[in-house]
C-alpha cells in the first residue's frame, strides 16, 4: 500500500462533465449505462457487458471497483454530464504496476454522447490526474486496429503509438483483431 495515495482526489470537474469514483448506489445508473450501450461495446468490453446484466450485478461490480481502489489495486470512475446528472460513460486505471509505476486506461463513453469532444476533456484531465495524483511514469492505452476515434483520441490527449500487438483479441464472432498500443510517458507529458 502507499500511503502517499490515502488522500488522491476522487473527483474531476471539467466544463461539462464530473468524473468521479463509483460508489455504493450507483449500481443501477451503471447497469442502464451498459444496457444502453451493450451492442456499442459489446466488441470492446464483452466481459464488462457480460458482468453486468442486471442493476444487482452493477452494484456488485461498482462494489468491487470501490473495494479495488481501497486496496490500490485500480481506480474506476463514472462520467456524468454536469448539467442533466447522468451517467454518460467509464474510466478505469487497471492493470497497474506500482514497481514502474504504470497503468492502462480504458474508457467508454455512452453511444448518443460521442463525437462531441466530452471524452476529450475527460480524457486530458484523467492523464493529468494519472501522473499528478497517482504519480504514474507511463500510462498505456490499448485500441482494437479498427477503433479510429479512440486512436484519435489518443493522440490528440498526448499519447504515441508505440506498435501492434498481433491477434491479441476475438470478438465474439471468433475474428481475430489486432490491437494498437499506444503510450505516454510522465516527461512526454511535461511532469
Amino acid at each position: 500500500m502507499r500511503p502517499d495515495l490515502y488522500n488522491i482526489d476522487t473527483a474531476i470537474l471539467t466544463t461539462r462533465t464530473l468524473t468521479r469514483r463509483l460508489r455504493e448506489g450507483d449500481g443501477a445508473d451503471f447497469h442502464n449505462l451498459i444496457a444502453e450501450n451493450s451492442a456499442y461495446i459489446s466488441d470492446h468490453f464483452p466481459i464488462l457487458v457480460e458482468a453486468v446484466r442486471s442493476p444487482e450485478d452493477g452494484e456488485a461490480f461498482v462494489r468491487q471497483r470501490l473495494a479495488h481502489w481501497l486496496m490500490q489495486k485500480d481506480y474506476a470512475f463514472g462520467i456524468w454530464r454536469v448539467d442533466e446528472a447522468d451517467m454518460i460513460g467509464y474510466v478505469h486505471f487497471r492493470n497497474i504496476d506500482w514497481q514502474t509505476p504504470r497503468a492502462e486506461i480504458s474508457y467508454f463513453l455512452h453511444q448518443n454522447h460521442a463525437g462531441k469532444g466530452l471524452m476529450t476533456e475527460v480524457m486530458s484531465r484523467m492523464v493529468q490526474y494519472a501522473f499528478k495524483q497517482l504519480q504514474l511514469n507511463k500510462l498505456v492505452l490499448k485500441t482494437l486496429i479498427d477503433n479510429y476515434p479512440s486512436q484519435r483520441l489518443a493522440r490528440k490527449v498526448g499519447f504515441r503509438r508505440e506498435g501492434d500487438l498481433r491477434h491479441e483479441y476475438r470478438r465474439a464472432s471468433g475474428v481475430l483483431l489486432d490491437v494498437m498500443l499506444f503510450g505516454l510517458t510522465r516527461e512526454e507529458y511535461g511532469e
